[in-house]
């Protein structure tokens, strides 16, 4: 929760854009520090598993309908798609030990899907549409609702619902005419 603890805090406001790039730059040292088999890489790969299921409940929660727009909608609808194959993976690889081949084999896979998922399409492309759709204060606002959020789904063990939700992508709202 390193990240969460030093945004959140008294009249302090977190633009909605700055906190999801910070959750995934956190994600990125996780997976890093369990490819490299650094410290205890099943402490590490619990946290990351509890921090991808989060930040991808507040996304589809709270982030994507907010920023739902016929400019987004293409981009929306494959992020969901992206989350579902994340999710996929991320369930495969629960019930493995970590020491296990095929748990470094989905590990790489789920690192290559997290990197394309996170930077190529949410940072590169749909960041910058919301950054030029929403002013600060919007974007603070929401960025102040999903830390809130992020931080109660850590409290709750969120990766433990993961595999209940692999059947389909999560549902978004219409786009807003």
């Amino acid at each position: 929760m390193g990240f969460v603890r030093t945004l959140l805090g008294k009249d302090t406001t977190t633009d909605v854009l700055e906190l999801l790039t910070s959750q995934h730059r956190e994600v990125d040292m996780l997976l890093s520090q369990i490819e490299a088999g650094e410290g205890d890489v099943n402490a590490a790969f619990a946290e990351l598993a509890n921090k991808l299921a989060a930040h991808a409940a507040v996304e589809e929660q709270l982030f994507y309908p907010a920023v739902m727009a016929r400019e987004t909608d293409d981009l929306l609808h494959e992020a969901v798609e992206e989350h579902l194959a994340i999710k996929r993976v991320l369930a495969d690889m629960l019930v493995l030990r970590v020491d296990e081949p095929s748990f470094k084999a989905k590990l790489s896979v789920l690192k290559e899907e997290v990197t394309h998922h996170a930077h190529r399409e949410e940072e590169a492309k749909l960041f910058p549409k919301v950054r030029s759709s929403m002013n600060h204060d919007e974007r603070a606002a929401l960025g102040n609702e999903v830390l809130v959020k992020f931080e109660a789904l850590l409290q709750a063990q969120p990766a433990n619902n993961v595999p209940r939700e692999t059947k389909a992508a999560a549902p978004l709202p219409s786009v807003r005419r």
